[in-house]
């Protein structure tokens, strides 16, 4: 037991120590969440923006900056993670694979990836709540963080499946960009004049959204709008622990057939009758 905890203690220690030194992610950690929310907050109107709920029925109008700051955390939670797991996967595919041919379990590797995924995603969600309450307070900030924790959940997934299967950087970012930007944009009520279309329901942040605005401008508990969320984030983490096997499978020596002994010697294509020796014959002199 204690073996097992020292592999997942320092595969942890190596991925949190990866995520550490982007730099770069810790930038917009800092500076882009409350940027992109104190934004939102003083350009957008402060009008009210009826539109009713899916999730729970109820019609609720918000005001439009409101609601802005809301769409925004989670476009901003989601970028943020996608960009860091695809980056830490992207740049330290070899370093796993150099693990995996040494023997280094692979199930520590991926928990420990999960492990650092939950730490960071529980982080950039609290802080994007705060940053959120600081102009108005949202209904209900405890379900609110939890929206934004799975949906930067299923993001940060998604960032390690995209950094495993494509094969230049500028791809990932650019699939992660814009499938939050289209994600959340489409679910705007604002921005999007389908935001109650049934298509939207099959987006991946939608159960994000849908408990986000809930357990921001209303009492009503979204658990629905949460359960759809989890089965996003488990259907992501699935396929992102099943590209990492095959990754780091495919880094393992293949074992094409019983190993042959140091003393054996390769038999020949024909077999020598009865009573011959096993050597070759010698080859003729040329004419």
């Amino acid at each position: 037991m204690n073996g097992h905890l020292s592999l997942f203690a320092t595969a942890t220690r190596y991925a949190l120590t990866g995520h550490a030194r982007n730099r770069f992610a810790m930038l917009l950690v800092v500076l882009y969440i409350p940027t992109w929310i104190t934004l939102a907050y003083v350009t957008i109107p402060d009008r009210r923006a009826p539109f009713r709920l899916r999730a729970t029925g109820r019609l609720l109008a918000p005001a439009g900056n409101h609601l802005t700051q809301i769409t925004g955390a989670l476009n901003a939670v989601t970028l943020i993670a996608g960009f860091m797991m695809f980056a830490a996967t992207f740049t330290g595919g070899a370093f796993d694979r150099r693990l995996a041919m040494a023997g280094y379990p692979r199930f520590h590797l991926v928990l420990a990836k999960l492990s650092a995924l939950t730490l960071i995603c529980a982080a950039i969600s609290a802080y994007a709540t705060v940053a959120t309450g600081i102009a108005w307070s949202p209904r209900q900030p405890v379900l609110l963080t939890a929206a934004l924790f799975w949906a930067a959940l299923t993001y940060g997934a998604l960032g390690v499946v995209f950094g495993s299967v494509l094969r230049h950087e500028v791809e990932g970012m650019f699939a992660i960009l814009m499938i939050s930007i289209l994600d959340v944009a489409l679910q705007n009520p604002l921005s999007s004049s389908g935001s109650d279309s049934a298509l939207v329901r099959f987006l991946p942040s939608y159960g994000a959204v849908q408990t986000g605005m809930a357990a921001a401008f209303s009492t009503d508990s979204s658990a629905r709008g949460l359960e759809i969320q989890i089965l996003w984030c488990a259907a992501a983490v699935s396929c992102a622990f099943l590209v990492f096997r095959r990754r780091t499978r495919d880094a393992l020596p293949a074992r094409r057939g019983p190993r042959l002994s140091p003393r054996s010697t390769p038999s020949w294509p024909f077999a020598a009758p009865s009573g011959a020796p096993s050597s070759p014959p010698p080859s003729s002199p040329p004419p």
